[in-house]
């Protein structure tokens, strides 16, 4: 019996409808508009992130690349150098992922833009980026502390462990950017088919 899988789909559910009244708009304004210049000026966007995030970035660049955009995936072997005006956008819920903080430092030595997706507007990855997409979540395990204080309170544990509900949140928000650069950009279903994979391998 699915005890809890109805309850846990609610909680994840109406976080991410709940989140959009946190977004920033203006945020979200210069992110799809950095994006679409970066596009007309077909410099390349890298996209960077770890285990979960980095799906939700995987997801993203692709997408992209359905745009038509020359988007690729930091760490592929057929990732091009990172140059000057192109950007980066890295993702990390805590801001503090060592692999992308590091990302981030070294495209900003090439005199690349980085786009950081966050929930954390005073991590390190916030104070390298040129710009912060921030996007709610609860991104790690509470402490120890939090944990006895809780079990004392009678408060439970959410039912959407570690950083769920920043990827999830993330992967709506990042396909609601695709959906208002498709608009800008004059892009249809149809124009994305055209550059979906057509062979695909188990």
């Amino acid at each position: 019996m699915v005890t809890y899988f109805k309850q846990a789909y609610l909680e994840i559910a109406n976080f991410i409808i709940h989140a959009l009244d946190k977004l920033k708009i203006e945020e979200v304004e210069a992110f799809v508009k950095t994006i679409e210049d970066i596009y007309r000026q077909n410099k390349k966007i890298l996209v960077v992130g770890v285990g979960r995030s980095g799906l939700v970035g995987r997801a993203f660049a692709m997408r992209l690349r359905h745009l038509g955009a020359r988007s690729y995936v930091l760490g592929e072997t057929i990732t091009p150098s990172v140059e000057e005006g192109d950007l980066l956008v890295a993702i990390s819920g805590s801001g503090t992922t060592q692999v992308v903080v590091a990302a981030a430092e070294a495209a900003k030595k090439m005199r690349a833009k980085v786009a950081a997706v966050t929930s954390y507007y005073d991590s390190p990855l916030a104070k390298t980026a040129d710009l912060v997409l921030y996007v709610p979540g609860r991104t790690k395990l509470a402490s120890m502390d939090d944990y006895f204080a809780r079990q004392i309170l009678g408060i439970h544990e959410p039912l959407s462990p570690l950083g769920t509900l920043f990827e999830d949140t993330s992967m709506v928000v990042l396909d609601a950017v695709i959906a208002e650069l498709m608009k800008r950009l004059g892009k249809n279903e149809s124009d994305l088919a055209k550059r979906h994979a057509n062979i695909e391998v188990p």
